[in-house]
């Protein structure tokens, strides 16, 4: 006899343990992007001094950026069948990024959405074993975008701390 399915049932072909893991994975990656879409878009409007309009627009776009990604991961997250989180009290304790206090000089802007780049790429590295295991291409072709444009972003601001 067919086993019958509720209309909520998630039946994709990635078994329901390995979709909670992903989805445990993808829910710190999008803790640490949401945070990071925060600091950054704190600095901008924050920034001061010589490079001010170079950096107001860089993080313009950085943040940006970020805003359009926390929608990808979240939706991704639904379409494992699990909710994405969306409070600050949960992305505080799912994210690897801390919060800066007080408005920082803007070299150590830069300095702190480095590491911060960098955290995200660590995560969604962190991440690929159990979307490989699992042969979960979209949720792998998502983490190879999201490590791409962080790695970049993250040259970027470096090649600016260079002199």
């Amino acid at each position: 006899m067919a086993r019958k399915k509720s209309a909520s049932s998630v039946d994709i072909g990635i078994a329901e343990r390995d979709r909670a893991k992903i989805a445990d994975g993808l829910s710190h990656l999008l803790a640490d992007t949401y945070t990071l879409y925060l600091k950054t878009h704190n600095f901008h409007w924050n920034v001061k001094g010589p490079m001010f309009q170079t950096l107001h627009l860089m993080f313009e776009t950085q943040y940006n950026e970020l805003a359009l990604a926390v929608d990808l991961i979240a939706e991704r997250i639904r379409a494992l069948g699990y909710p994405a989180p969306g409070t600050y009290r949960e992305y505080a304790k799912l994210s690897s990024i801390k919060e800066t206090e007080g408005v920082p000089e803007a070299r150590e802007m830069i300095r702190l959405l480095v590491e911060g780049q960098e955290a995200v790429v660590r995560t969604a590295r962190g991440v690929f074993p159990l979307v490989d295991k699992a042969h979960d291409e979209p949720s792998a072709d998502l983490l190879t975008q999201r490590m791409q444009v962080h790695e970049k972003t993250a040259w970027m601001l470096r090649a600016l701390l260079e002199k």
